[in-house]
C-alpha cells in the first residue's frame, strides 16, 4: 500500500519593512507551522514611499508586480504582503493573479475590526499607512487615525522599550476618543499588542493574527 506525502503549501511573505518579518513568522510558527514560508524583503520600498508619497501607484505598482511574479515563479501558492501602506499596489497584484490567494496585510483585520465596533482607532508608526489605509474601511464606520510618532525610529535604533511605550501612548489617546476597538495597523506593531491590551479597556487587534488566520482559511 503506497503512502502519498502531501507537501505543505508554499506561501510568499513580501516585506517592505525589516521589522515586519519576525512577528509574522512567529505567528505562522504558532498557528500554521507546517506551511512552507519564503520571505522576500525590499526595504527600499518603504524608504522610497516615505520620500515621495505621491509616487505610490505610478512607481511602486510595477515593483510589486515583479516581486509577486518572482514569488509565484518559485511555486508560491499564496502571497501575504506585510506592509500596510501599499494597498493600491497590492490590488493590482490581485487583479493580475486572480486565481492565487493574495492578501493585503490589513484586510482581514479590517473585517475583524468592523465586527468589533463602529468607531475604530487606527494606530500606526509609519505615517503613509494613515494616508492610504483608512480608505480601505467600509462606509458606515468611523476611523480615528493616530500616529505613534517616533516609535518606528526607536525600533530602528533597537530601542524596543521606547517603541512599545510610544505605541501604548498612541493607543491610549485613541481609546480616550471613544473608540470601540484599537487596531494596530502594521505588522511591526504586533510586538506591542500585549502591553497595549493591558493599557486600554477596549479590544486590541493586530494585522498579523488576522492575516495569518485568513490566509490559512483561503488555502486549506
Amino acid at each position: 500500500m503506497s503512502h502519498v506525502l502531501h507537501q505543505a503549501p508554499r506561501v510568499a511573505l513580501i516585506h517592505a519593512l525589516t521589522h515586519s518579518m519576525a512577528p509574522v513568522n512567529a505567528e505562522f510558527e504558532r498557528v500554521w507551522p507546517e506551511c512552507e514560508r519564503m520571505n522576500l524583503l525590499d526595504d527600499s520600498l518603504s524608504a522610497d514611499l516615505a520620500r515621495n508619497p505621491a509616487s505610490l501607484e505610478e512607481r511602486m505598482t510595477p515593483r510589486f508586480l515583479e516581486l509577486a511574479s518572482y514569488a509565484i515563479g518559485t511555486g508560491a501558492r499564496g502571497i501575504l504582503f506585510t506592509c500596510s501602506a501599499f494597498g493600491p499596489c497590492i490590488d493590482a497584484v490581485a487583479r493580475r493573479w486572480a486565481d492565487v490567494p493574495i492578501l493585503k496585510p490589513n484586510e482581514a483585520m479590517i473585517a475583524d475590526a468592523v465586527r468589533a465596533g463602529r468607531r475604530i482607532g487606527l494606530v500606526a508608526s509609519f505615517a503613509p499607512t494613515l494616508v492610504s489605509m483608512p480608505a480601505e474601511f467600509p462606509s458606515g464606520v468611523t476611523v480615528v487615525p493616530m500616529l505613534a510618532e517616533g516609535a518606528l525610529d526607536a525600533l530602528d535604533r533597537g530601542d524596543a522599550a521606547t517603541h512599545d511605550r510610544l505605541v501604548v501612548e498612541a493607543a491610549q489617546r485613541v481609546a480616550a476618543l471613544g473608540c470601540d476597538v484599537v487596531a494596530l495597523a502594521q505588522f511591526s506593531l504586533a510586538r506591542a499588542a500585549p502591553v497595549v491590551a493591558r493599557a486600554v479597556t477596549v479590544p486590541v487587534l493586530t494585522t498579523v493574527t488576522s492575516a495569518v488566520r485568513a490566509l490559512r482559511t483561503a488555502m486549506t
